[in-house]
Formats: C-alpha cells, sequence, structure tokens
C-alpha cells in the first residue's frame, strides 16, 4: 500500500461523499428524518454510518479507540449532520495527507466499542473504510433516487477522469 493510491481513494471518497451531502441537503427536513425499512433506518441513519465509520477508525489510527457510537438522533437536521462531516473530513484528510507509506504498511491496535482488541495494518484498514463508504452511498443513493433526487453516478472512474 502506498501513500499515492491511499491519498486518491480518499480524494475520490471525499468527492463521492459530496455529491450526496449536496443531493441530501434539498431534502425536506421531515425526508431527512423519517423512518424507514433500510438497514440503518433512512437516510439519515446511513449518513450518520457513514459519518460515524470515518470518524471512529481515524481515532483508532491516531491512537484512540472510542467507547461511544454517533447515532441519528446526534443529528437532529441535515445541517447538524452536515457540519460535524466537513469538520471530520478535515481532520481525516489532514491524517490522509500527513501519513506515510512506512506507517500505511505497519500493524496499528485498537479496542472495538464491545471491549474486543484488534491489530490490523493500517492501508488495509484505510482502504476497508474507503469501500466501506461506498456500500453505503449506494445505499444513501438509492433512497435519494426514490425521493426523486438521484446524486447522479458516484463511480471512481468519473473521479478520476475529472482529475485528469
Amino acid at each position: 500500500m502506498d501513500k499515492k493510491y491511499i491519498q486518491t481513494l480518499y480524494r475520490y471518497n471525499q468527492w463521492a461523499n459530496a455529491k450526496i451531502l449536496d443531493t441530501a441537503a434539498k431534502l425536506s427536513p421531515e425526508l431527512f428524518t423519517a423512518e424507514a425499512e433500510y438497514p440503518h433506518g433512512y437516510l439519515r441513519g446511513v449518513l450518520t454510518h457513514i459519518l460515524f465509520a470515518e470518524w471512529i477508525w481515524r481515532n483508532r489510527w491516531e491512537g484512540v479507540s472510542p467507547t461511544t457510537r454517533l447515532k441519528p438522533d446526534d443529528f437532529p437536521t441535515f445541517d447538524s449532520l452536515r457540519t460535524r462531516w466537513y469538520e471530520e473530513e478535515g481532520k481525516l484528510m489532514k491524517f490522509v495527507e500527513q501519513v506515510t507509506d512506512e506507517q500505511l504498511n505497519s500493524p496499528f491496535q485498537y479496542t472495538s466499542t464491545e471491549g474486543v482488541k484488534y491489530e490490523n495494518i493500517l492501508g488495509e484498514a484505510m482502504a476497508h473504510v474507503a469501500n466501506h463508504g461506498t456500500q453505503h452511498r449506494s445505499e444513501a443513493a438509492i433512497i435519494l433516487t426514490e425521493l426523486g433526487h438521484s446524486p447522479g453516478d458516484v463511480d471512481m472512474i468519473l473521479f478520476l477522469r475529472k482529475k485528469l
């Protein structure tokens, strides 16, 4: 795993997240907080889950193992979620920019929110988080499309073409 690849992956992640958030911003407060039969509730639940994953993993990479989870009720409005999202994104991207190849290929230890200790290779865990975001952005895109607000394509190749 090398730094250039991880940086590209996380710039893509940032771009794709922005497409979802920009589209979600068009929804009414009622649609944003509505409950439905999706794995993480409705849109607010899916977006909170993505934010939670990026937040908890960044903390783990920095040597902190949070014992609590972010919950949809922590974000009563879309604006409250987006504000927190951009704060976290800044911290995450700072970490991504400063990580070294040596760190990416080294193990790190952390404790899950259930108290289980783990060890993983940093670069592999970072790839996992970006991949995890892809899965849940897809869920968010389906919800948004069903509500008449498709975010459009969020394929990585489209990001890479725009970058060139």
